[in-house]
């Protein structure tokens, strides 16, 4: 087996088993080719026996190449997947991964979430999660709150009655106030995903997202995953679930949309909630200006 059949192999999974974006295809592709080309192993086999000082091994030589500990971390978590699959593939897959820490990450400074964080972190969620059908109900959980803007709490509220999902679903927020919002196709696509490998039956009564065991999904648990995956990803603290909602209403806002029509989309009781997103556009806007305007590059 060449080294090409190994990285194909490894692609089609992550582009048609793993629905990755193709900037995640890419850079996980690259991260495999250069562990297969410093150990050289000779098949999936090979790569399944791989151990811990192993992968130190060839992480001290990034580090050489002058990666820093959040391009380290996220490598770390591209070859952990990558190794999972081999072990897959050489039908080994109960067998135990290598354990190896990643670098701390220093936390960096409070920033919005922004598009492509918000899809590589629902893309890194759903790598990470300890079964396929978990990571793609915490993948759909946030297309939720970053498509939708809807709180934690109302998504995972959603019972069966709402299936199938249509363009708009309608969501009870606080104080018991239903509000309508409208559905983009890649956050329907992400709920039929995980409809489609999730283990228990749905009814209509129950709640759509569930629990390792069958009950209702915890806030916590998947606030638990989100700050596992911000880590590799490098993101902030403020990187949270309900920073997605933030940031759903702060780029509709950026692209035109006006304050009432956001206060609806939101389920805000007052325009004054939904005010604050003003001040947050205005910031960025004084980024940008900073940046652009001549008189401020002297």
């Amino acid at each position: 087996m060449t080294k090409a059949d190994l990285l194909e192999a490894w692609g089609n999974h992550l582009r048609n088993g793993r629905r990755r974006s193709p900037h995640t295809v890419r850079a996980y592709i690259a991260t495999a080719a250069r562990l297969v080309d410093g150990l050289q192993p000779a098949d999936w086999h090979a790569l399944a026996k791989l151990e811990a000082g192993d992968l130190r091994l060839h992480l001290a030589g990034r580090r050489e190449d002058g990666i820093g500990n959040t391009s380290a971390a996220r490598e770390l978590s591209a070859l952990k997947s990558f190794l999972a699959f081999a072990r897959e593939q050489a039908g080994v897959a109960h067998a135990n991964a290598p354990r190896l820490r990643g670098p701390r990450v220093k936390k960096g400074l409070p920033r919005p979430v922004t598009p492509d964080e918000a899809v590589n972190l629902a893309a890194t969620v759903e790598e990470d999660a300890r079964e396929p059908w978990i990571g793609a109900r915490d993948r759909a959980v946030l297309l939720l709150l970053y498509g939708a803007g809807l709180r934690i709490a109302e998504a995972l509220s959603i019972t069966g009655a709402a299936l199938p999902l249509g363009e708009t679903l309608i969501v009870t927020g606080k104080g018991g106030k239903p509000r309508m919002v409208p559905l983009l196709p890649i956050v329907r696509e992400g709920v039929a995903d995980y409809l489609d490998k999730c283990p228990w039956p749905m009814t209509a009564e129950a709640p759509i997202f569930r629990g390792a065991k069958g009950g209702p999904l915890a806030q916590g648990m998947v606030q638990k995953a989100v700050a596992r995956a911000r880590i590799v990803l490098g993101l902030p603290a403020s990187a949270t679930p309900h920073a997605l909602r933030h940031s759903f209403a702060t780029h509709l806002l950026g692209a035109g949309a006006d304050l009432r029509s956001l206060q609806e989309l939101l389920g805000h009781a007052s325009l004054g909630s939904t005010q604050i997103y003003t001040k947050v556009d205005a910031a960025t806007l004084l980024d940008v200006y900073r940046n652009a305007h001549p008189r401020e590059q002297g």
